[in-house]
């Protein structure tokens, strides 16, 4: 009796590559292996080149980015139609998945541009997009800036830390400008009526003022307006 002999299954199959900083991957790839890494909670493909942050420091990036996703987190309760998130990894395009410090997203039911696709990821740009620049910010304002604007992120935060300043870009013509800041230093969002920032607040460590400046833009008629219109 003749004897069939079987390769051994997967003989060819080869283990997936780890992530490591400065690969360059195309968007496939790079979420296969970041698939394959549960113990990795952050990497990011900016312009085809793998990022992997260092370990964040509590004064530097974990106690800003808890104030800013406060800020938000009351603007999101009081804003139906609204969704905030916290290192969510963003699919933009073949080159660029980003995992934003936060977003402020309108749902796409609500006409947001983004969308959750059937495996939990955002795809598409959000309105808002918000990075805690510290030891990131030689990338945070130059190849993320620049697949923000490119990929439609209508408004961008950069809080960078060491030098105590918020930058609030907005984008007009394909192009990001700063908006502007009123007599009081308030800086108030073009899409998300209602959501203002006391610009000097954050770096100088007053939430309070920050939260009560909030709570005057979710009191406007511009807030209520823009409420009415989402529900």
């Amino acid at each position: 009796m003749a004897v069939v002999l079987e390769a051994p299954a997967n003989v060819d199959a080869q283990p997936t590559p780890p992530l490591e900083a400065g690969d360059r991957l195309t968007h496939p790839e790079f979420m296969r292996r970041y698939n394959a890494m549960p113990n990795v909670h952050k990497a990011e493909l900016i312009e085809g080149v793998v990022y992997m942050p260092s370990p964040v420091r509590h004064s530097s990036h974990g106690k800003p980015h808890a104030n800013i996703i406060t800020l938000l987190g009351l603007y999101c309760a009081a804003t139906p139609g609204t969704e905030i998130s916290d290192n969510a990894t963003v699919l933009l395009d073949m080159d660029n998945d980003p995992q934003p410090d936060a977003i402020l997203r309108l749902d796409e039911r609500a006409g947001g541009a983004s969308s959750v696709n059937a495996d939990g990821y955002i795809e598409g740009p959000p309105e808002l997009v918000v990075e805690i620049a510290a030891s990131t910010e030689s990338y945070d304002l130059h190849d993320k800036f620049r697949a923000y604007r490119r990929n439609g992120v209508k408004e961008y935060i950069v809080w960078r830390v060491r030098d105590r300043a918020i930058d609030w870009f907005t984008l007009e013509q394909g192009q990001y400008q700063r908006l502007p800041v009123d007599a009081d230093g308030v800086v108030r969002s073009r899409v998300f009526p209602g959501l203002h920032l006391a610009l000097a607040a954050l770096p100088a460590d007053d939430l309070a003022h920050a939260v009560a400046t909030l709570q005057q833009g979710l009191d406007s008629p511009e807030h209520r307006a823009f409420v009415e219109s989402l529900v």
